[in-house]
């Protein structure tokens, strides 16, 4: 008796899962995993038009870095002051560059700057040395 019910009740699982496998399509995947809704940012489809052309190390500066080099955070070089770019600099650009692309200290990765490829970096680094 025991037997029989364990049976019929493998049986029926199969059969679920039969029924089911054959709705495994692409669309019907992609039908149960649409997102329910969508959110607007007041402002992200001006900030999209705006990344979609080259930026300058300007504009990379007070988008990305201005929070922590514009007051010197943890120790971070200010924009255009030669006493806390000298000791960096002394080292070479080149390091410089590195540096900020693969992080240092407390700085992550690429800073803050997540869309930012390595030659906006340098170009961001470029501006804040101007001068010096």
């Amino acid at each position: 008796m025991k037997l029989k019910v364990l049976l019929s009740a493998l049986v029926g699982c199969l059969i679920v899962f039969a029924v089911q496998a054959k709705d495994m399509s692409d669309e019907a995947i992609k039908e149960r995993i649409k997102p329910v809704g969508s959110v607007h940012v007041a402002g992200a489809q001006a900030e999209a038009a705006a990344d979609a052309g080259p930026k300058s190390g300007a504009d990379i500066y007070n988008a990305s870095c201005v929070a922590c080099h514009g007051s010197g955070v943890l120790g971070a070089p200010k924009l255009q002051d030669a006493g806390d770019w000298a000791p960096r600099m002394e080292k070479g650009f080149d390091t410089v560059w590195e540096n900020a692309i693969n992080g240092i200290n407390a700085m992550p990765a690429m800073g803050t700057c997540g869309s930012c490829s390595n030659d906006d970096i340098k170009a961001a680094i470029e501006y804040m040395i101007e001068g010096l």
